[in-house]
């Protein structure tokens, strides 16, 4: 679902974002905007986190997610609009950051509203599977030894 027609102003348009343009923590505090009307009675929030043990044990130094904007933009809200319509809910959201993280810093929010808890759920975790295998997002662990390894999901 869009942000127009959930009548959402005050929010980016879910996609990617160059982490210097837009802050996970300001977006965070201005949810309000998409239950604020009462028509939710559930909002569910997925805060992706940039890790300090990568998959395959190693310590990361830090995170490096590229995108093909154009792409991952297209299907971000394609995953959004679908997953709206399949749960019945009245607004999903991606925000997908893109640059360098050290660990701990945050690098995806996905919100979700929706009349019940568990439509909200629901939706939350399709849309954070999806968000993981659809759009066009290349991330890579660069380790403490200087070694790094792309990661596919």
């Amino acid at each position: 679902m869009s942000l127009e027609e959930a009548g959402v102003k005050e929010l980016p348009r879910p996609g990617v974002y160059d982490e210097c343009k837009l802050r996970i923590g300001e977006l965070l505090s201005n949810l309000s905007h998409i239950y604020k009307s009462g028509s939710a009675g559930a909002v569910a929030i997925f805060l992706g986190v940039a890790r300090r043990e990568g998959r395959t044990g190693r310590e990361v130094k830090y995170l490096e997610i590229e995108a093909y904007e154009e792409n991952a933009n297209l299907e971000i809200n394609k995953i959004c609009r679908e997953v709206a319509e399949k749960h019945g809910a009245s607004y999903v959201g991606i925000w997908h950051l893109q640059g360098r993280f050290n660990p701990g810093d945050p690098v995806v929010l996905v919100a979700v509203a929706a009349r019940q808890r568990a439509a909200a759920f629901n939706a939350l975790r399709e849309a954070v599977e999806r968000y993981k295998k659809e759009p066009a997002l290349f991330k890579k662990e660069v380790y403490a030894d200087g070694s790094y390894a792309w990661i596919t999901e």
